[in-house]
Parts: C-alpha cells; structure tokens; sequence
C-alpha cells in the first residue's frame, strides 16, 4: 500500500513539474500598447547615444582648437608680440578651457541620464515579457 501511494504521489509530482515548464515556456506576447511605448523608449535611447557621440567629436574638435591657440600664443611670445595681444591670446583659451570643461561636464550628466533611460528600458522590457 505504501509503495502504491509512494508512486502515486512521485507520478502526480512529475506530471505537475512537466507541466509547470511547459508553462514557464510558453511564449507570452508583449501587447501592442507596451511594444509601441518600449519601440519610443529604444528610439529615445539611439537619439540620445547619437547626441552624445556628437557632442564628444565637438569637444575633441574644441581641444584640438584650444591646443592651436596655445601653440599660437606661444609661437607669439617668443616672436615678442605686444602685451596687448598676448593678453586677449590668453583670454581667449581661458575662454575656451572653462567652455570645454563645461561641455565635458554636461557629456557626463547627458551619459549618466541615458545610462540611466537604458536600465529603465531594460528593465520595462523584463517586466512586458513577465506579464
């Protein structure tokens, strides 16, 4: 008798794991709705991946220039230009650091927000394919 219930109960547990995959498997469709809203969210993330390659070729675009600048002014030194010129060659690449320093600091804010646009996306993602 104990054997009896024994396979019984190992026959029932099998059959109830056989169908508990089977129905973890089975593929769920993500609805319409929340396919379009993760489609904006990908595209909001390509945009912003775009915008940021461009603003770091803008910065090393900048760098290069400031690098001229200072080449230049210390070409013009050595040449003996006037105090007067050498004081707005000056001004100007002081110009240029603090608008570097501030583009490479709004790069890293841009990067960490679409970091952050893309863990919310992946996670939104994880979340339409459970439900």
């Amino acid at each position: 008798m104990k054997i009896k219930l024994f396979r019984i109960a190992l026959l029932s547990v099998s059959l109830l794991a056989l169908f508990g995959t089977a129905m973890a498997q089975r593929h769920r469709h993500i609805d319409r709705s929340e396919r379009r809203e993760l489609r904006a969210d990908r595209v909001e993330v390509r945009a912003d991946t775009r915008e940021i390659r461009g603003d770091r070729r803008e910065i090393r675009q900048d760098s290069r220039e400031r690098r001229g600048d200072v080449r230049e002014y210390r070409h013009d030194r050595r040449e003996g230009a006037s105090q007067q010129e050498l004081r707005a060659d000056r001004r100007e690449i002081k110009g240029d650091t603090r608008e570097i320093r501030g583009d490479r600091r709004d790069s890293r804010v841009d990067a960490r927000d679409r970091r952050g646009d893309l863990r919310d996306y992946r996670q939104d993602r994880r979340d339409a394919r459970r439900d």
